[in-house]
């Protein structure tokens, strides 16, 4: 058989496998509405809805080249799709957890993510004519309040104290910290150190004293601490 006889096949074989599986597609849609009913946001609906018709695609063709005949269970088929793209699971793989834009960590950590308006500036009428419009205003405003940028003389402290704390440590310490400043938790850490969890906590604190002392300052926890014998006496 030559190579155009054999395309001509597979393309075939495609379009029956694309027909077939239109015939179900209704059945999947109409679960996957079903079973993403409850989620407010439209946009996020219909992007759910559409990876799970198209994890039900991909697995409908290997179903079918393994020889089953998938109209016996198009609901089983749906529901674990659907289940599948709610859990983050996408045609392109899985979604990442740590990403705070994902919906598979959104999920985990009980968070949402929301835009900033380009204008905390609004009438009185566009306030109070939404639902909790004076609350999200309130909000947007307390979250902008404080300017985040760092004043340029403790940029310049940061940067001639910082080196200087850092070269007093140990070489072991020297790399949990660095692990520690690149957002790991402390069980991460002390999974890859082989050090207890404990450990980690006591070396955070020992170093906050540490850099507190370097400034003259007090450690906030020695603050707690003195305020609670202050309270008592």
């Amino acid at each position: 058989m030559s190579a155009v006889s054999l395309s001509l096949e597979s393309a075939l074989n495609d379009a029956r496998l694309q027909a077939a599986f239109l015939t179900i597609l209704p059945q999947i849609e109409r679960h996957a509405r079903f079973y993403f009913r409850h989620v407010r946001c439209a946009s996020k609906k219909e992007d759910l809805i559409a990876e799970t018709i198209a994890l039900s695609w991909a697995w409908y063709g290997r179903l079918v080249r393994k020889g089953k005949d998938v109209t016996k269970f198009v609901g089983a088929l749906a529901r674990y799709a659907a289940r599948a793209a709610r859990c983050g699971r996408r045609l392109t793989g899985q979604e990442n957890a740590k990403d705070v834009l994902s919906s598979l960590a959104q999920q985990r950590h009980g968070f949402t993510v929301a835009s900033l308006p380009a204008s905390t500036c609004k009438s009185f009428e566009k306030i109070y004519s939404t639902v909790r419009g004076q609350e999200d205003m309130d909000g947007w405003e307390e979250r902008l309040h404080d300017n985040t940028v760092t004043p340029v003389p403790d940029q310049v402290s940061f940067r001639l104290a910082y080196p200087q704390f850092v070269r007093s440590l140990g070489r072991r310490d020297r790399r949990i910290a660095h692990f520690l400043s690149l957002g790991n938790s402390a069980k991460e850490a002390a999974q890859k150190f082989k050090v207890s969890p404990g450990r980690v906590t006591q070396l955070r604190q020992g170093w906050c004293r540490a850099w507190h002392a370097l400034h003259g300052e007090e450690a906030p926890l020695e603050q707690r601490k003195n305020r609670m014998l202050e309270s008592v006496a």
